[in-house]
């Protein structure tokens, strides 16, 4: 056997959230996750190696939530786990004291349980956009369980 140590990380029920693409298809914008992270490609290239080898994936990518830069190579025959992203709109309603926002849905009813964003320029536009009683729908991301505003719209005065 070898001298190295592996150390697995382990997967909670997050499976679901995620499906299996090959690492060889997977493209610049797209997605995959890292480090149990959902992340957005930037960058993707491909290393042939030894005759027996194989071509390996090198990713660079950022986390959608966080914007941290990480870092995978991953065998192109291989499989990596791509979440499934999804982007909602949303009607701004309220922003309460405590930094939360309230959404109103599609179905008419509102949705109370998001933050404000932790980019700045985001959150200064969204706060001065509802001070001036602007009408603005955000944008949702969400993934693996996560959401978070990351896109402002502005449809005009109420």
């Amino acid at each position: 056997m070898s001298d190295e140590e592996h150390h697995f990380e382990s997967s909670d029920a997050g499976a679901s959230k995620t499906y299996p693409q090959q690492a060889g298809t997977i493209r610049k914008n797209g997605y995959i996750v890292i480090k149990n992270r959902p992340c957005k490609v930037v960058e993707v290239s491909t290393s042939k190696t030894g005759k027996h080898g194989h071509a390996k994936c090198h990713f660079v990518a950022i986390d959608i939530f966080t914007s941290k830069k990480l870092e995978d190579i991953v065998p192109s025959s291989h499989n990596c786990d791509v979440p499934h992203v999804n982007r909602t709109d949303y009607q701004l309603i309220d922003i309460s004291e405590d930094g939360y926002v309230s959404l109103l849905t599609d179905n008419g009813s509102t949705k109370d349980d998001l933050k404000l964003p932790n980019d700045d320029t985001l959150l200064q536009q969204i706060k001065s956009g509802f001070d001036d009683g602007k009408d603005l729908v955000v944008s949702v991301m969400s993934a693996m369980g996560e959401e978070q505003i990351n896109a402002l719209k502005d449809i005009g005065p109420k």
